[in-house]
């Protein structure tokens, strides 16, 4: 299968997220076709921490049964420091798009590895830089990945969640080779 779309849906709080997900997992979508984006914990936290067991990882702090839950669910996560955002766990598909953006030193106008790798799958930069903020505001970010057909089926399974903002984005075929700056390590 080819992954052409993307639709990202926002949500404020991870109870709200994780039903999403359920959601599109209870109507037979794939979890490798499926990412989750969100802080990683509160910054008022006085702990927080996580350690790897194998294939688990383990997290403390206010969300850590939220992330440790979805880490053994998704193909592939990435817990990271974002300049200006913070710690954010990426889960799912995305989580290796970013993780080629960053290295392949990937840098799209400015924006962080999360915005870059957005705008490599097709999310213009005006709704990279609102996703982007989302996140900062303690937002999450249910992304489904695939055919035309499968993400628009997603998109309405997402749009019965009451999601905060809802975006349909296509992957064209070649971007502008003025859009992407290559930094040479």
């Amino acid at each position: 299968m080819e992954i052409t779309d993307t639709v990202v849906a926002v949500f404020p709080a991870h109870d709200v997220a994780e039903t999403a997900v359920k959601k599109l997992t209870a109507a037979g979508f794939e979890m490798k076709n499926l990412s989750i984006v969100g802080k990683g914990y509160k910054t008022e936290e006085k702990v927080v921490g996580f350690y790897g067991t194998g294939d688990r990882v383990k997290f403390w702090g206010t969300r850590g049964a939220f992330w440790g839950g979805f880490w053994g669910l998704f193909l592939g996560g990435l817990f990271m420091t974002v300049p200006v955002i913070g710690h954010v766990v990426i889960l799912g598909y995305f989580a290796t798009i970013v993780i080629s953006a960053i290295e392949n030193a990937i840098v799209v106008g400015g924006l962080s590895a999360i915005g870059a790798a957005l705008y490599s799958i097709g999310v213009p930069k005006d709704s990279v830089l609102q996703y982007e903020t989302a996140i900062k505001a303690d937002g999450f970010l249910v992304m489904a990945h695939g055919t035309a057909a499968e993400v628009a089926r997603a998109k309405t399974l997402l749009g019965s969640a009451n999601p905060s903002q809802l975006g349909l984005h296509t992957r064209t075929p070649q971007e502008p080779a003025d859009q992407l700056v290559h930094a040479e390590s």
